[in-house]
């Protein structure tokens, strides 16, 4: 069942990262989508991401984008809230993009730092300040400087979060001490972006989490939110560990192999990968296989 949805708990409590399910041949699988997106609501997921990075955006066309977008929408209808994934380091083709969302019907944008130009913090400010500006939907930022090489300082998010659409933070930083002070000297509402720290960043003040894992172990995240929240931080803590062997299989390389690997397994929707991404080898499926076992989890 899907969490209660509030102002300081906007997307509820687990958020799945959707990877985009394709047919065999590598074209886009509509059906397989709609029927991916009402197995991960009713497995707990009370919002989806589409075309995020775990939705392998970087290799979707725009068509594609709206299309998934769509069927997807249609498949929850008001059983979950659907956030879509934008970013690029192009800022009026990512105003395109985020008008393209609100056209579709998303409840939300999700919106990435700009990659590779490395901008300045100004810059980094005036992006999402446009982004927010271009439709009247609810903006997520996503701070992940791994992937995008440019961190949002603290400073930075002190002052997006005046901006009344930008409400919430994916957090894939992993600083808990400067999110911490986001946190408290603000209203925005905080989901971890890296599963291994989701019970850390609930300790801080983090609200929920978007999540790859939930894929697999999206009772198990509830149960654990539902834990913590409760005030039994002993059982949250309990649940934590045992999901360790799930983070460490689902990112030995990058989410969307190994999800994907696990849902062909079970035989849910998922299919092949695109380049430059590559499928799991039989050897890495036997590992991932081991790892869940850790777990209690057979694929």
């Amino acid at each position: 069942m899907a969490s209660t949805y509030s102002s300081s708990v906007p997307f509820g409590r687990v958020v799945t990262a959707m990877v985009t399910p394709f047919s065999a041949d590598g074209a886009l699988d509509l059906d397989g989508a709609r029927e991916l997106a009402r197995q991960l609501v009713e497995s707990g997921s009370s919002a989806l991401v589409v075309n995020g990075t775990t939705g392998e955006s970087p290799t979707t066309s725009a068509a594609e984008k709206t299309a998934v977008l769509k069927a997807v929408i249609e498949a929850v209808g008001d059983r979950a809230r659907v956030i879509g994934g934008i970013g690029g380091n192009n800022t009026a083709h990512v105003l395109e993009e985020a008008r393209a969302v609100a056209e579709a019907g998303a409840h939300a944008i999700l919106a990435v730092t700009p990659y590779y130009n490395k901008p300045p913090q100004e810059g980094v400010y005036r992006h999402f300040t446009a982004v927010a500006d271009a439709t009247e939907l609810p903006v997520m930022l996503y701070d992940i400087p791994g992937r995008t090489a440019t961190p949002i300082a603290t400073e930075t998010l002190l002052r997006l979060a005046e901006h009344p659409r930008i409400t919430a933070v994916k957090d894939a930083k992993g600083d808990l001490a400067a999110s911490s002070r986001v946190m408290a000297e603000t209203d925005l509402a905080y989901y971890c972006g890296d599963d291994a720290l989701n019970l850390p960043f609930a300790a801080v003040g983090a609200v929920g989490t978007v999540s790859v894992v939930s894929h697999l172990v999206g009772p198990e995240l509830n149960a654990m939110y539902e834990a913590f929240f409760a005030g039994d931080v002993a059982k949250a803590r309990d649940i934590h560990r045992m999901l360790l062997p799930v983070f460490t299989g689902v990112f030995r390389t990058q989410g969307v192999i190994t999800v994907k690997a696990a849902l062909r397994a079970l035989g849910r929707p998922g299919g092949p990968v695109r380049l430059p991404q590559i499928d799991l080898d039989e050897a890495g499926l036997a590992t991932l296989r081991a790892d869940l076992a850790a777990a209690g989890i057979a694929i």
